[in-house]
């Protein structure tokens, strides 16, 4: 059985007592964030729960009117804030180039830190049933506090197939944002595990820039997902990027964050367009086959400079991360192959020639056999290939380098 993930936003509803004490109770809860992150900072990035809860517990329950489970939910918000703060440093070493001109990659970790993370905003997570409960009939909501518990309305129109026996509601956040107070809710819920037996479909996705994912299936069937669109609008927020920051008021400094805010989440709406619509495809029992992308940097050099920095940005990994999940729903998967020489190899004779590849044309043309091909659907086709030899039981498919024909 494979477990989903989800959060759903719940829209809360508080009077103007109720909103005093949720705000003063995620100030709160905010302080001790940040004095449990000074404290891992200073103790060499310690993350042991037990370290910290024996170091700090006592002092807090002392000092503070959070109750002792939230108290503890502190210590697990700040240390899973650290470990995912270290994993994206992982994912992302330092690079510079050597006195020879060449990059090097440098990995990084929790040390490379030069302050504690900071928690800016108030916030609180609340445990079900201990700080948060639905009560009424799931009419209401019941909402630890500093002082006591207090019942208000919410909005349940859209949620209400989250609120079956299929899902388990889990820890929850309390969030303020522009006025409005949101409670997101994580849930959980078991499918079926994807069955590798019985001949399923295998889509190769080859990401990149000029097409968003070009997918290549096991019927020999090509989809491309233009990205001229994304090229033309991210240049558009390049361009007023720049006149804002050319400006340096305090108001163009704010509108540099909204439109920040704005493109992210345009970005997202965009992979998640994406990611649904190849699970809508290719439907359930599909292997879905992506390149590992981790330390993997874009050629760039057949677009404009203008773009070159902005398109190395997009967010390639927040695909894989929705493709994954909804694919998972569907009792489908994805799985990781080596990139490397996928955009090198003959799918013919197997000949492996960097110079086959034409950037100027976008095409591919095997000097050996005559083989041609557009070099974004070559890289599917050749990523598919590694799908099935990780179906036939191949842990790390990768493709060797031939030179000539075997």
């Amino acid at each position: 059985m494979v477990k989903l993930g989800r959060t759903i936003k719940l829209r809360l509803y508080p009077d103007t007592d109720q909103a005093d004490q949720f705000l003063a109770m995620s100030q709160e809860y905010q302080r001790l964030a940040n004095i449990v992150s000074q404290w891992i900072f200073d103790h060499e990035f310690q993350l042991s729960w037990l370290k910290i809860n024996h170091q700090l517990y006592k002092r807090f329950r002392q000092e503070t009117s959070l109750n002792s489970q939230m108290v503890q939910s502190v210590f697990r918000t700040v240390v899973a804030r650290y470990k995912t703060v270290r994993e994206q440093m992982k994912q992302h070493p330092y690079r510079y180039k050597n006195g020879e001109k060449k990059w090097i990659q440098v990995p990084r970790d929790l040390n490379w830190l030069v302050k504690p993370i900071h928690f800016r905003r108030p916030q609180a997570d609340l445990v079900r049933q201990s700080n948060y409960s639905f009560v009424e009939d799931m009419q209401q909501i019941s909402i630890t506090t500093l002082g006591k518990r207090t019942k208000l309305a919410f909005t349940s129109k859209g949620f209400a197939k989250y609120f079956t026996d299929d899902w388990k509601l889990g820890t929850a956040k309390l969030v303020h944002n522009r006025g409005k107070w949101f409670l997101h809710i994580g849930i959980t819920k078991e499918v079926p595990d994807f069955n590798q037996q019985g001949n399923p479909q295998i889509v190769g996705i080859d990401r990149g820039l000029r097409f968003l994912a070009t997918a290549y299936d096991s019927e020999g069937k090509t989809l491309f997902f233009d990205g001229q669109k994304i090229l033309r609008r991210r240049k558009k927020f390049l361009e007023i990027r720049r006149q804002l920051q050319s400006k340096g008021t305090k108001s163009a400094k704010k509108k540099l964050k909204q439109l920040a805010q704005r493109e992210n989440r345009w970005m997202t709406d965009v992979n998640h367009w994406l990611a649904k619509t190849l699970v809508a495809l290719y439907g359930s029992h599909t292997l879905f086959v992506l390149e590992d992308l981790t330390n993997v940097t874009f050629d760039t050099d057949d677009l404009p400079k203008s773009l070159r920095n902005s398109h190395r940005s997009w967010a390639f990994f927040q695909l894989e991360f929705f493709l994954t999940y909804k694919a998972q729903a569907i009792e489908s998967n994805v799985v990781k192959v080596n990139p490397a020489f996928t955009s090198q190899r003959c799918p013919k004779c197997g000949l492996v020639d960097k110079a086959n590849r034409h950037h100027d044309t976008h095409e591919y043309w095997c000097k050996q056999c005559q083989y041609r091909c557009n070099d974004d659907r070559l890289g599917a086709m050749n990523i598919k290939m590694l799908g099935q030899e990780w179906l036939s039981g191949v842990k790390r498919p990768k493709i060797k380098k031939l030179t000539t024909a075997g």
